[in-house]
Parts: structure tokens; sequence; C-alpha cells
């Protein structure tokens, strides 16, 4: 199939891409053809976010949201931001000891899995076509050129046989193809490798984010109100931090995020978030409600400093793909949004011109740099290396300095350029971690919490999750590090069991796979590479 335009990933920066696309092509009564594949079972069930949402790209993009009918509609009314101490102390930082770029004054507690699903209907209602439960597996490159992808064949075992369900993959054609898969794209991993992309740039950096959706009794709700905290479970060699949000509909959000540059081999960041839920700021709200959703993703948090080049023969990357999210401000979806409405803006600009595609369309950085996108990253390029440096207490403080006085222009730049794989220590050398077993009122289990991401795969398919060299995990993971993998899954997919000879054996459990990309990015040897399951697998998160 051929297009003009071809987006991958039907998330925040894709759809925004597409719409935009369309609407210049009809503002000048030009034919455009405008694809999104989607490899979530609908729009939105793969997408998680806390979220507190700006809307600012959403003003540029669709000014009348409002009257449209845009699921943004609980307003932020309060931030409530403390230091926790330990398990039962915890102090709230006046408004001048926090950055100002965690206050949310004009910003609204949403689902954007829901604002996808809307954001879907306006691209459709403009032409564009929208293709989910279509995993796109490679991408097609000649002549060092990117032409399309490859969606994946579907109906195959565990061998790689077809089977009665059979369906062979297909070729999309375009002549410019987006990347807007989120975090750690399996094929924007590719590209930026193949293209050399990050060349000159730091390492990219992560954190592996968590959230649950409560429903609570309404005198323990209140619609609007915002609380972050920073501190104990995490000690100050682990950066990271929690939230809980008033959300609409009698129901909170409740999260953990943990940077994956840790060093604790020891360390489960799903045993933390079951911590963090017990700390009595926490649990007052929890106590008494109902879990209904769990999900877990990995967040792309390098900023600035670990941008790669965005463009290159043929194709794009945007959004999280690319790592647009400002960590300063713990948000990505509206510089997501934007930088997709730049890239359709370039993208436009070009076809215009009767472009027959393949060119790398190196206008697009310019654009980014002339951007409040761009002025957005600059002034945030320090927050996450100065946490990293300095730690969780002066990372903070350096922080609230450099944004409340300084504007976020500091006449230097840190930069950290280690990797977050590489830095475990020994298992010998780290103190062992005993974590509470749940409780199962405030909290669970790994798999009990899986079942609630309703995650599902199609059974006897090719596993997704694959390894390098299958020795690694036993041979030099589990004696150096006690295999992480068993604890860094917040959904149970690696476990080590005993064969029949009463050796230890890794088992992959690809079924429970919530797509979160956490084990390509932390597995200290790198043994590890995510690729998509056939299309419509994975979680089906229902208001993430």
């Amino acid at each position: 199939m051929e297009f003009d335009v071809l987006i991958v990933g039907a998330g925040p920066a894709g759809l925004s891409t597409a719409i935009r696309l369309m609407q210049q092509a009809k503002a000048a009564a030009k034919e455009l053809t405008v694809c999104v594949v989607e490899k979530g079972s609908e729009v939105g069930a793969h997408i998680l976010s806390g979220a507190v949402f700006e809307p600012r790209a959403l003003n540029e993009l669709l000014p009348n949201w409002q009257e449209q009918g845009a699921p943004v509609t609980t307003a932020v009314t309060h931030d409530d931001i403390y230091l926790f101490k330990n398990a039962d102390d915890a102090t709230k930082l006046p408004g001048f000891a926090v950055p100002k770029t965690m206050h949310n004054s004009g910003n609204y507690i949403v689902s954007i899995a829901n604002l996808c699903r809307w954001l879907a209907q306006q691209a459709e209602q403009l032409g564009v076509e929208i293709f989910p439960g279509f995993a796109a597996s490679e991408v097609l490159i000649d002549d060092n050129v990117v032409k399309g992808i490859v969606i994946g064949d579907m109906g195959l075992d565990k061998d790689r046989q077809p089977k009665d369900s059979f369906v062979p993959g297909m070729e999309l054609h375009a002549k410019y193809t987006v990347f807007a898969e989120g975090c750690r794209g399996h094929l924007g991993k590719q590209l930026i490798a193949h293209f050399e992309l990050d060349k000159d740039k730091s390492p990219q950096h992560y954190a592996l984010g968590f959230k649950e959706i409560w429903d609570i009794p309404s005198e323990q709700h209140q619609p609007g109100l915002v609380m972050h905290s920073a501190g104990w479970p995490l000690t100050n060699d682990t950066s990271g931090g929690g939230y809980l949000y008033h959300a609409e509909s009698q129901q909170v959000v409740v999260g953990l995020i943990v940077d994956l540059n840790y060093s604790n081999p020891h360390l489960s960041p799903f045993e933390e978030f079951q911590r963090y839920k017990q700390h009595p700021v926490v649990k007052q709200y929890l106590k008494e409600g109902k879990r209904v959703s769990y999900g877990a993703r990995a967040i792309t948090k390098g900023g600035l400093n670990s941008l790669p080049k965005m463009s290159f023969n043929g194709g794009l990357l945007v959004g999280c793909d690319a790592g647009t999210l400002n960590f300063a401000k713990i948000k990505g979806n509206h510089t997501a949004m934007k930088s997709g409405m730049l890239a359709a803006e370039t993208l436009f600009n070009t076809l215009s011109q009767d472009d027959n595609g393949g060119k790398d369309l190196t206008a697009f950085a310019d654009a980014i740099e002339q951007s409040w996108l761009y002025d957005e990253l600059y002034r945030s390029r320090n927050f996450g290396p100065a946490l990293h440096k300095f730690g969780t207490f002066w990372g903070g403080a350096f922080n609230t300095l450099e944004q409340n006085w300084f504007g976020g222009k500091f006449p230097f730049t840190l930069k950290d350029n280690s990797l977050d794989h590489a830095q475990l220590k020994l298992a010998n050398e780290a103190p062992v971690i005993n974590y509470p077993k749940p409780d199962n009122i405030v909290s669970f289990d790994r798999l009990s919490s899986v079942y609630l991401s309703n995650t599902n795969h199609e059974e006897e398919q090719p596993c997704h999750l694959k390894l390098a060299d299958s020795s690694i995990p036993i041979s030099i993971n589990l004696p150096k590090y006690n295999e992480p993998a068993q604890r860094y899954c917040p959904a149970g997919v690696y476990e080590i069991v005993q064969d029949e000879n009463n050796a230890p054996k890794f088992q992959i459990n690809a079924q429970n796979c919530i797509h979160c990309k956490t084990c390509d990015i932390k597995d200290p040897a790198q043994n590890i590479t995510w690729v998509t399951p056939e299309g419509a697998g994975g979680p089906n998160y229902p208001n993430m």
C-alpha cells in the first residue's frame, strides 16, 4: 500500500502529526494520503501516562477542543509537594522551595489514553486512515533511504511456522515515514543506530513509571488535587519520585517513577511502588478504596542533551521516540504533540513542492530550534543530570535555584554521559533489600497487578523478547548481579526456576509482558531486545 505519509504509533505525537498534516491539506485544497498504524488492539490500548496535562499544544492544534468535547475536564486546583523522610514522616514543601516547573496552575488531570481516542476521532474526520492492531515489525531501507515499514506476519507458531490462522505481513510504502512509537521505540532504536542519529550526544536516560487507578469514597476525593513527592522509599542514590492525582469520577491515580540508572541489583521498582503506597500521606486516600487498573511504562528522560538528530533520509522521529519529554515538569505529552505538529508542517512544506520523498528533512531541526519546545528543553537541560550527579536533596536544591531564580539559564550545561544499564554494582557489594509481603489492601503482587492491565498475547506465537546469547542470564547475570531481570520487570516476565537437574534456568513468561521496555533498557549485558509481538497483543488499558 502506498501513502504520502505513514505514521507509526497512534500516541499524542503521531496523532498530532496526522491532524496537522490534514489541516494544512484541507486549507490548501491539496490531496494527501496519511496513514497511522497502531500495534494496540485499539487507539489508547497501549497508552499510559500520569497524567497532568499542559494544554499548550492542544490549544494550537485544535483551539476549540473544549467545544468539541475533548476529555480534558478536571482542572488542577492545588499542588502539594512533599519530601518523604521515611516510612512514616513527611514534610510539605513551601512553594518557593520547589522548582516552578513543578507547579501546575492551568493544567488538567487527564487520561491520555482517552485523549488519544478523541484525537483519533478528529484525525479520521479529517480523512486520516488509522489501522489499530497492526504492528510495524521492520523498517524498509533501500539505498540508505527509508521507504516505509513491514507489518509483521500473524498466525505463526513458536517455531515461526504458519498456523491455520496465518496471515502474511504486508509492506506499507510512503514518501515519508514518521516514527512515533513512544519511549524506546523498537524501530526508532534501529534507526538511531543505523543513521548514527545520536552521534556526539549524551546517552539517552530512562525511568520506569508505575500507575494505578483507584475508586475511592467521595469523602476522600478532592478533584483537581495534585500531589508529588521525593525521598522515601527511594534512597539518595536512586532518583525518582511519587505522585497521586485526584481525577474525575471519584478516582485517584497513584504512581512511582524510578530512574533506571539505579545501582543496587537487589532493588525491585515494583516492590518500591508497593512500599510507596504504604506511606500515610498516600495511604489515607487508598485504604478504603478499590484498585481498578495497573500499568507500567518506561519514560525517556534524557532531555535536550540526549535528543538525537530527528530527521533522516525518508523519515522523522517525533515525541518520546526521540526523547522530547520535559522531565523538569514530569510532562511529555504537550511536547510530543508539538514535535508532531512541527513535523507535519515540515512535511507539508516539502510535499507541496511535488516532492517524491526520501529526503533528509533537515528543516525539521530548524523548526524545532525556533519553537517553544526547544526553549522548554533548553531551560530544563540540567534537571536530570543534577539529580544524577548530586542526589535527590542537593540535586533538587540545584534545580530549584536554577529554575526559580535563573529561569533555567545557568551559563553552563551539566551532562550525564553514563549508561543506565552500566550502573549496577555487583550483587555481593550491594545491600540486600527485604521487601514486605503484600497486604492485599494497598500493596499487591505482580500477577494480580498484571491481571488488571488486561494483558494478552496470542498463544503459540514467536517470543518477542529476544536473547542475543541465551547463556548470559545464568552464566553471567546470575552470579554477578543475581539476575536483576527477575526484579526490574514490573510484570513477572523473567524468572529463575530449577530445571529437571535442579540447575537454575532462565524462564521468559512472554504472555505477561506489558510492553514497558525496561528489559531492553536495563539488562546489564544488553542481551535482551524487545521486538513487536503480533498486532493487538499486550495490555489493553481502558483509561490510563
